[in-house]
């Protein structure tokens, strides 16, 4: 049974403009963007009881595999291939963009103390003694969070269906 027309709305307003951010950094044209985003809350509203897990990770793995099936319907289309780059390389683009955008959402669901841990170690790339001194926190207490926030990360990831 789909869902009804005000929860539908509702996950467009509050899901659309990220998986509409999403979208645009993989495709130029704004209008095959709002497209990709209007078909991917229609296939929400379409499979709604078959969705396990997150909805955000669900959003974005769907938006994902319709950037590559309209990549893939141009491919058979010769005469718009001229300039586009190769499946693997879109796929590769899209799969980048969206693994960035789920690992974001597992962050925001970690402790604040694990979190700026893991950002410093990894993103920021700052060593155990520097992340010790930014954080004002001694160096095995960094080690400590580390271990226990990658921990919970993967946690996250699989609750939310990422394969790692």
């Amino acid at each position: 049974m789909p869902l009804d027309d005000d929860v539908v709305e509702s996950i467009y307003r509050e899901h659309g403009p990220a998986l509409r951010r999403f979208v645009s950094s993989a495709s130029k044209d704004p209008q095959t963007a709002e497209d990709v985003v209007q078909e991917t809350v229609l296939r929400v509203w379409q499979h709604a009881p078959d969705i396990d897990g997150s909805l955000r990770s669900y959003l974005y793995r769907t938006a994902r595999n319709i950037m590559i099936d309209n990549y893939r319907r141009a491919q058979r289309r010769p005469e718009s291939l001229e300039g586009s780059p190769d499946a693997g390389g879109v796929r590769e683009k899209v799969d980048e963009l969206l693994t960035r955008v789920l690992v974001e959402e597992a962050l925001l669901r970690l402790s604040r103390e694990h979190r700026e841990v893991l950002v410093a170690l990894h993103y920021r790339r700052l060593t155990v003694n520097e992340t010790a001194v930014q954080l004002n926190i001694p160096s095995g207490t960094v080690k400590s969070r580390a271990y226990y926030a990658v921990r919970a990360l993967r946690t996250i990831l699989d609750e939310m269906g990422v394969e790692q």
